[in-house]
């Protein structure tokens, strides 16, 4: 239950009222309840109020509304099962398989498949009330320092922003209450009902919005965790990109509108919108108050690991969510998603990236290409270290996914499914680390990797990788009792390149688009840079796919360049070849596991040889429709207000 507003960060007393004839008693001020001229004179409980207000910003890992799983509300990182939501991953966990054999998606909330969790969504406009509230109570403060209140007052403007991006993200124009309202119990609250804005009026809104923010905010880049200058930039930097594609794309999908403009961005907009972008953009790049992460450059997928734990003067990150070990307040991303080969608690495994995934992070020369598992002539291509199968390619690639043959902690990890025969037969075991016989005579040895992957096993890796971005290194983090301090980043300086590039590509500048797309390539370790004439939409798409894996953007990007339908189309089709294609049909999550070679005496014996695997739990493809691109509006909201009208194709 949410606190309310005038009590966070205080101690809860129990007002207790009794009768009493003296009316100088009556006039005593109580001394367990704040009176509002005592809260909001005080800067530190305005502190601690926003602090609160702060905790319940809207992440992407929190779609979840009045949810009866209360993990869901309060944490980010946390919920790693919405990156198994589409392609980008598999959930190796009994109670998440049915992400994997589903085919249609329900309307509560786009992409989301209802299992038994009520109504899921975003419209949070009790959350909205208490900001309001607080806007106009701190601004009737008469003791603290201008300077201090107009901090207080922007940092819940940018919260209340945040909202209204997060609701249109998800619902189209939503209302757009800027005051507390108050009923006042004559029965008739018609006066309280406000119709839906337009859906391009709500992200006016925000960009406007994150002007008038950046004016009494810190300039400074020191501070990750509260609203900077540097924040604003970024956020209506990627408001407006979002606001752009949605204009020039939807032009694609013009029956995914409504007649008053709730839903759908007029095409002529869009311009507009990736000139604000880019320009925004371009602001806080030449602001030089942020830099891409190159404190490892002598090692590059290091570089990459250590940008998303390194909580010590990191140049990239703008704004996150943190953690802190002696506040109680942990996240257990690494508990959940450990290798269980050398997991501090039996716990790991859940989080698997998909073969979709891993085969899109192209090689060092430019170009994209599938794994190589099979001889041009035919029979299998052999490795004397899995690792090498993966060898010339993006160093992101091994700072995002945990590869067979790798390490963690130090430690390897032991992903591998088995024995294959010279005859093709394959000797295997139905549990971690199981043993076999290869000969019929011969001694039991270990057949299957104490990683897995084995066909329905829970918690081992499935799809033959664990994740590794976000992974923490530190004794401890895998443990139930301790869990991890690693921070979540909502938003980093490579996207602000990314976003750049991507408005001006759109707006006819390929040169300053490669420009930007490079400083992010060059740091993940490319030589070659990318030409005007090469950057294309599917570069775009292709680089922002790679380098914000997991952290909770393809949904959003699929959805705001109208691809969603198009690439989860429901066809249950083989892996794409040809993983630079920005709409190449991918439905299902594809597995990748490696076999090690049994041949005594023959020229591969103890080698490796991988096979492309569709998991068991794997049962339906992924069908996205027309009706997915916006939330569905919950029937009580809109039999309690019947000036809201209902998304469209639903």
């Amino acid at each position: 239950m949410k606190k309310s507003l005038l009590y966070i960060g205080l101690v809860a007393l129990t007002l207790n009222v009794g009768c009493n004839k003296d009316k100088e008693f009556l006039n005593v001020p109580p001394t367990d309840v704040l009176q509002d001229e005592q809260l909001w004179n005080d800067e530190g409980l305005i502190l601690s109020v926003l602090a609160d207000l702060y905790d319940r910003y809207p992440d992407r890992q929190t779609d979840y509304n009045n949810t009866p799983i209360p993990s869901m509300v309060t944490q980010t990182i946390d919920n790693w099962a919405e990156f198994a939501r589409f392609d980008e991953a598999f959930a190796s966990e009994n109670g998440q398989y049915w992400r994997h054999g589903a085919s249609e998606y329900d309307y509560v909330f786009p992409g989301m498949m209802v299992k038994d969790r009520g109504e899921i969504t975003y419209w949070d406009y009790a959350y909205i009330r208490e900001l309001n509230t607080f806007i106009a109570k701190c601004a009737t403060s008469v003791k603290l320092k201008q300077d201090v209140k107009d901090r207080f007052i922007a940092e819940a403007r940018y919260l209340r922003a945040v909202v209204y991006f997060e609701e249109v993200k998800r619902l189209g124009g939503v209302p757009l209450i800027l005051e507390p309202l108050q009923y006042d119990y004559k029965g008739d609250p018609a006066y309280l009902q406000h119709a839906r804005a337009k859906e391009s009026d709500i992200y006016d809104f925000v960009l406007s919005e994150m002007d008038t923010i950046k004016k009494y905010v810190p300039s400074s880049p020191v501070s990750k965790t509260r609203v900077t200058v540097g924040l604003a930039l970024a956020t209506k930097a990627r408001a407006a990109l979002y606001a752009a594609s949605i204009a020039k794309y939807g032009a694609t999908t013009p029956e995914v509108s409504l007649p008053g403009g709730e839903v759908g961005i007029p095409a002529a907009k869009a311009n507009g919108y990736y000139t604000i972008a880019l320009k925004t953009a371009q602001e806080l790049i030449n602001s030089g108050s942020y830099s891409l992460y190159k404190k490892n450059s002598d090692n590059l997928t290091q570089n990459f690991v250590s940008l998303f734990i390194d909580k010590g003067s990191n140049p990239e990150v703008i704004f996150a969510k943190d953690y802190k070990l002696q506040s109680g307040r942990v996240q257990g991303w690494t508990l959940w998603s450990q290798p269980r080969s050398n997991a501090e608690e039996q716990q790991g495994g859940r989080l698997n990236p998909s073969l979709n995934l891993v085969q899109s992070f192209e090689l060092l020369d430019n170009t994209f290409a599938p794994l190589p598992i099979n001889a041009p002539g035919g029979g299998y291509v052999y490795y004397g270290d899995p690792q090498d199968l993966f060898a010339n390619r993006d160093p992101r690639l091994a700072a995002t996914v945990i590869l067979p043959g790798s390490s963690f902690k130090d430690k390897p990890v032991d992903i591998w499914a088995g024995y294959i025969r010279n005859n093709g037969s394959i000797v295997t075991g139905d549990n971690f680390g199981a043993k076999g016989k290869l000969e019929p005579n011969g001694p039991d040895v270990q057949v299957v990797g104490y990683d897995g992957p084995v066909n329905n096993l829970e918690f081992s890796a499935q799809s033959g990788f664990i994740v590794r971005k976000y992974m923490d290194p530190t004794v401890g983090s895998g443990r139930i009792g301790t869990q991890s301090e690693v921070w979540w980043i909502r938003y980093r300086y490579a996207e602000v390149l990314l976003n750049a590039a991507e408005a001006a590509f759109e707006l006819g500048q390929a040169d300053v688009a490669a420009g930007y797309i490079n400083q992010v390539r060059e740091r993940a370790g490319f030589t070659i840079p990318l030409t005007p004439g090469d950057i294309t939409f599917g570069r775009i798409v292709h680089e922002r796919k790679v380098e914000l894996a997991f952290e909770g953007h393809e949904f959003w990007d699929m959805k705001r360049w109208r691809l969603a339908h198009k690439v989860w189309n429901g066809e249950s089709v083989p892996l794409t070849t040809n993983p630079g294609d920005p709409e190449a049909v991918s439905t299902r999550v594809f597995a990748l596991w490696p076999y090690k070679v049994y041949d005594p005496g023959g020229p591969n014996n103890g080698k490796y040889i991988f096979k492309q695997v569709l998991p068991g739990a794997v049962t339906s493809a992924h069908k996205f429709r027309i009706g997915n691109y916006y939330s569905s509006i919950g029937d009580d909201i809109r039999s309690n207000n019947p000036k809201i009208v209902k998304n469209p194709n639903q």
